[in-house]
């Protein structure tokens, strides 16, 4: 499915929709160039989540964590991430992936390591505000923007 939104704010509601959706153990894959708009469309993600929308690029802290009542999202950048070992460092594996949602910056660094049913997002600038966002989740979500 692709989705073109034409500002930042329309980015975050395609994420807010895609966001209601999700469920615990879903894992979320971005592709896409710096400055792409990927933490932009986390933070509509938490909100359709209903965690609010207090999102910061986990660019120095590695992975973000937004609770709610009954689910986290963890927000993870993988930009300098090399190998498993890196990965096994940041302590990727010992988070309750099954119960909550992941949503991973940079995830060609750790594309291997992901589990099988990721969704994988892909941003593509085009132009300042323009963005196309290509989203692969089997038609899971097909729906959520009818």
């Amino acid at each position: 499915m692709k989705i073109i939104t034409n500002s930042p704010e329309e980015t975050i509601q395609a994420a807010v929709m895609l966001g209601k959706h999700l469920k615990p153990g879903d894992m979320i894959a971005y592709k896409g160039n710096l400055g792409a708009g990927k933490t932009t469309f986390t933070r509509g993600i938490a909100i359709g989540m209903g965690l609010g929308d207090n999102v910061t690029s986990p660019t120095f802290a590695l992975v973000n964590e937004y609770r709610g009542e009954n689910i986290t999202l963890y927000h993870f950048d993988m930009y300098r991430i090399e190998s498993e070992g890196d990965l096994e460092s940041t302590g990727f594996y010992d988070y309750p992936f099954e119960d909550n949602v992941a949503a991973v910056e940079w995830s060609e660094n750790i594309e291997e390591f992901l589990p099988e049913h990721t969704i994988y997002i892909t941003i593509n600038a085009l132009g300042d505000n323009s963005r196309e966002i290509t989203i692969e989740d089997g038609g899971r979500f097909a729906d959520a923007w009818n």
